[in-house]
């Protein structure tokens, strides 16, 4: 079996992959690889979430989501405590687990590790150049609407506020 890297970028590679099937056959397969990501759901009050609302260009503009980032070589948790500092502006007391997901398992192997945050304290954003946010402090309660009319239409971020309202018994 071989493998050919097509593209290597900052963020992903795409590669030609063979495989073979669970019955013999070989096939080729495009694969996008990814480093991984971590998202937090970072509770402002046991009952108030914090939301970011993100200028995602691929998305065609502004869409609400949780605080997300790409692994940078270290552990998911770290990811996940870096990211809500950048993003959101705050500081974890302490991180709950909340499992792993993986985003799109017909072409690539991208896995999001999901995270509550609780105890927050208040610091600096660091935004990276390309990005632009803005955070809202809402209900969980009226996030959750928002993943089931449709507001809220970032898988991870849905995903995530489910298994942060099921973690605290709020679901």
């Amino acid at each position: 079996m071989s493998n050919r890297i097509v593209y290597e970028g900052p963020m992903l590679t795409i590669a030609m992959e063979e495989a073979r099937l669970p019955d013999g056959r070989e096939v080729e397969l495009e694969i996008i690889h990814h480093p991984g990501a971590s998202a937090i759901v970072p509770f402002a009050t046991p009952d108030e979430v914090l939301l970011i609302r993100q200028y995602r260009h691929a998305a065609g503009g502004m869409i609400l989501e949780v605080p997300a980032g790409k692994l940078d070589g270290e552990a998911p948790e770290i990811c996940a405590a870096r990211e809500l500092e950048e993003e959101a502006g705050r500081r974890a007391g302490r991180l709950q687990s909340l499992g792993s997901i993986l985003t799109t398992p017909g072409f690539t192997d991208e896995r999001i590790h999901l995270f509550a945050a609780f105890d927050l304290e208040e610091v600096p954003q660091r935004h990276e150049a390309d990005e632009y946010i803005e955070v809202l402090q809402v209900p969980l309660r009226q996030a959750l609407s928002w993943v089931w009319d449709g507001t809220i239409d970032d898988a991870k971020s849905a995903l995530a506020l489910l298994q942060a309202a099921h973690a605290t018994n709020q679901l």
